[in-house]
This record gives structure tokens, sequence and C-alpha cells, in this order.
């Protein structure tokens, strides 16, 4: 006999944000499968560009759980975090003898999963 359990997922996106997927994905596999307290801590001793951005999403996805899914942030844990290439911004330097050099400006969404512990 089968139970039908739906288990409960909040989730915050972030898109365009302007650092590049893999700069975010160092912080993001810290802390992936951490609980949410855990999780914060870890964030704010990493010295990484992505830490502060993760953080405020991280944050986000827990008021969405808090507020949409009446979930107690203290089961809460980062159960898929990810974070994927955006469109790439093109621009152009001057270079030696006349030549132009690209400068390619990236761009990645990110994704948090967070889930209830039973």
């Amino acid at each position: 006999m089968e139970q039908n359990t739906t288990v409960l997922e909040a989730r915050a996106t972030l898109k365009y944000a302007r650092i590049s997927a893999r700069k975010v994905k160092i912080v993001a596999d810290l802390i992936r499968g951490k609980d949410v307290s855990e999780a914060l801590a870890i964030i704010k001793f990493t010295p990484k560009a992505s830490s502060e951005i993760v953080e405020k999403l991280l944050k986000s996805a827990i008021a969405n759980a808090e507020t949409n899914h009446n979930m107690t942030s203290n089961n809460l844990y980062v159960d898929q975090i990810y974070a994927n290439q955006g469109p790439t911004l093109k621009r152009i330097r001057p270079a030696a003898k006349g030549s132009a050099v690209r400068i390619r400006k990236r761009t990645s969404h990110i994704t948090i999963v967070l889930k209830e512990r039973q």
C-alpha cells in the first residue's frame, strides 16, 4: 500500500546575477545538503565574491518557506543549489596596434531549493 506523501519545497531564484556561474558553484558546493543555520554560518565566513549574493538568496528562500509554505526554519535544509550560465555581455577593449580584444562579462542564474527534514 503506497502513501501519497508530497514533500513541500521552497525555492528562490536569482536571474542575471553579474558573476560567473563558475565562481558561484564554489560556494554552492560548500552548503549543499547542510541545515539552513549551518549554511548561513558557512557563507558568512567564506571570503568569496559570490558568498554575499548566495547569502541574500538563501535568506530569501527561508522567507519563502516560512510565509508561503508554513515551514519552520529550524527543520529546513538546502536540498538543491545550482548556478547555470546566463547570457554573456560582450564588450570591446582597445588593444595594441589598433586591434580590439573582446571582454566577456558573464552572468548566471542561481537557484536554491529548501526542504524540510522529517
